[in-house]
């Protein structure tokens, strides 16, 4: 009995090790590819990174609120790298549109930009629960 067990278990192991290591694998091997370097010599993460330092005085309590609000969706562990890339896009919009200060616009669309077009469902949802109407940046979506 004790031997069939075991069997049962190293089985188990065996399925469930290299599934595990390879789905952390798929995880540090994309934030590899999104630190790599780029033509103009700073990669995706270092231009995130620069927008969200260059923009942080533009950002106050009901902004910052508003933005919580809206990763609130992303489960806890994905939290913080969502919030960062978000943040980072919204910091991009505003220094373009050269705003003085972060506005509910701006966030809606840098959360609309993004958020990839696979999730872009469940984010109309969440600004429904909102009550933002969306009519006007349904050319976001495309």
């Amino acid at each position: 009995m004790l031997d069939e067990w075991f069997q049962w278990f190293i089985l188990l192991w065996i399925i469930l090790l290299p599934t595990l290591l390879g789905i952390g694998g798929f995880f540090m091997f994309r934030k590899f590819l999104k630190s790599l370097p780029k033509k103009d010599g700073k990669s995706d993460l270092d231009w995130e990174i620069y927008y969200v330092e260059k923009t942080k005085d533009l950002w106050d309590r009901n902004t910052l609120s508003l933005l919580e609000e809206l990763v609130s969706p992303v489960p806890k562990p994905f939290r913080d790298v969502a919030r960062q890339k978000i943040q980072g896009k919204i910091g991009e919009i505003a220094l373009k549109e050269k705003a003085a200060k972060i506005t509910n616009d701006i966030i809606i669309k840098g959360y609309i930009i993004a958020t990839p077009k696979r999730d872009h469902k469940f984010l109309r949802k969440k600004l429904h629960e909102m009550n933002i109407n969306i009519d006007q940046y349904e050319h976001l979506f495309q």
